[in-house]
């Protein structure tokens, strides 16, 4: 659990540093056309994408770390859950080429080369190395893909007629990563016999976890189809990069996530209830302590940041960025919600209801509003969405979970981050020197701030090794 910890840590600080490499110099030659364009077709792949994953990724992963110890049982479940994956995914593939051969007309070449992204899906098995709980394997293979493809972003990248050569960059590496990850699987399963009816079984389950993954991508995803179709593709491209920077604060966040679903899962599956409500006792305060920061530091450099970070033609984005911050608390919240009690406690309809709810609010929302502000409107819906989801999910659970702890422990940071806040605000504005520096030095000086008051908690809380006791959980 240690190393799997430690291994997330190490490849979402990777995931934090290469779009700081790649997203300026990107950004500046492919301009807020060029990324609307990239942003509006894989959009429309990844709805092809998941479809054919029909909700495997949580429901693999969950089904894997309940029986990963009978290697038995577990290859024969692999083989029959990876066998309807593989059945659905050549259906999207063929389904995706018609679709750009027959509907797609303006962006057709920039869309045949996203049909990578679907045939990837094919080979997509990082649902069962998480259910093993085996992290090292799949970051380690991510980690090497993506600094080549960072390399080739900058020897390649160098018009904006190059857009279809970084459209395929970033297609190839995730179909790569997933064949070169296949090769691994034979040292943990053996191949048995499927019969239809084991491939059948699993159908149900999965097209049940898969409804909430088609309603959160309505407004995960859906929001940048609806904006080039009622704005444009250049609207398109300042949300895109926006909503990249409000991923920064929320990778070190999923990091946690991630390792604690399977585990979590395999505690529940051992009738360790009361355990896993101690650990999410921990975990919460833990997360907020790490949220309210960096979105309140987001908010206060964003203006000065887009235009220094992506270009003086981005200069939209930086109230987009500020807009969707917000969104980041509600996700914050509601990740530890789901992957620590309600995905692997196995409360799917709840799951599927708050995911709905946040999907029509959405899309209501996105028809008011695009219309009228563009990629500002998309930032209302998106707020109001995940507002939804969280507000849903926490409501749901009030009588299992200590609700009232988790706020009462979590307020306390948001207060000492309103206080950073006012004061690196105050900073920007007596700091007349280059925006690069102004934003330095507001970095600088939040993140000490915040570490003064939070001394006794950091001491208390915040050190490797009790941040790993928090996650660890001895067997038997």
């Amino acid at each position: 659990m240690k190393k799997n910890f430690i291994y997330n840590i190490v490849y979402q600080v990777l995931v934090l540093f290469l779009p700081l490499v790649t997203i300026p110099y990107v950004s500046r030659i492919l301009g807020a056309n060029g990324i609307g364009i990239y942003s509006y077709t894989y959009s429309i792949a990844y709805y092809f994408m998941i479809i054919a994953m029909l909700g495997l990724n949580n429901y693999g992963n969950r089904t894997i770390a309940k029986i990963r110890d009978n290697k038995e049982k577990l290859s024969k479940e692999f083989w029959s859950i990876y066998f309807l994956q593989v059945i659905i995914s050549v259906l999207m593939v063929i389904l995706y080429l018609l679709y750009v051969l027959i509907f797609e007309s303006q962006y057709k070449i920039i869309a045949i080369i996203q049909i990578m992204y679907v045939i990837s899906s094919v080979f997509d098995i990082n649902w069962f190395f998480f259910g093993m709980e085996k992290f090292k394997l799949t970051i380690t293979r991510n980690i090497v893909i993506k600094l080549i493809s960072l390399v080739l972003i900058f020897v390649l990248i160098k018009t904006p007629e190059d857009l279809w050569k970084y459209v395929a960059i970033l297609a190839a590496s995730t179909m790569f990563s997933n064949v070169i990850l296949f090769s691994f699987i034979r040292k943990y399963v053996k191949f048995v016999k499927i019969s239809l009816k084991d491939i059948k079984k699993h159908l149900k389950p999965s097209i049940i976890l898969f409804l909430p993954v088609i309603a959160v991508s309505i407004y995960k995803i859906m929001d940048k189809i609806m904006l080039g179709l009622l704005s444009n593709v250049t609207e398109v491209g300042y949300y895109e990069n926006a909503e990249k920077m409000t991923q920064v604060p929320l990778s070190i966040i999923t990091a946690l996530g991630t390792v604690m679903l399977p585990r979590v899962s395999n505690m529940l599956s051992n009738k360790k209830e009361d355990e896993v409500k101690k650990i999410l006792e921990k975990t919460m305060p833990l997360i907020m302590f790490l949220t309210f920061p960096m979105v309140l530091g987001i908010i206060a450099i964003s203006n000065d940041f887009a235009i220094v970070f992506f270009g003086e033609e981005f200069k939209k984005s930086g109230y987009l960025i500020q807009l969707l911050s917000i969104t980041v608390v509600f996700l914050a919240w509601g990740n530890v919600i789901r992957t620590q009690y309600l995905i692997p406690k196995e409360k799917d309809r709840e799951y599927i209801i708050s995911a709905f709810l946040g999907a029509i609010v959405n899309f209501i929302t996105n028809l008011i509003f695009i219309p009228k502000f563009a990629s500002l409107g998309a930032c209302i819906g998106t707020i109001m969405a995940e507002f939804v989801v969280m507000f849903y999910q926490t409501y749901v659970l009030r009588k299992e979970l200590n609700i009232k702890k988790y706020l009462k422990d979590s307020s306390t940071f948001l207060i000492k981050s309103l206080i950073m806040f006012i004061i690196v605000i105050l900073i920007g504005k007596l700091i007349k020197d280059s925006k690069f520096i102004r934003i330095l030095i507001q970095v600088f000086v939040g993140i000490l701030i915040y570490i003064i008051l939070n001394i006794r908690y950091i001491y208390k809380n915040v050190n490797i090794k009790n941040i790993l006791n928090i996650i660890k959980k001895k067997e038997g």
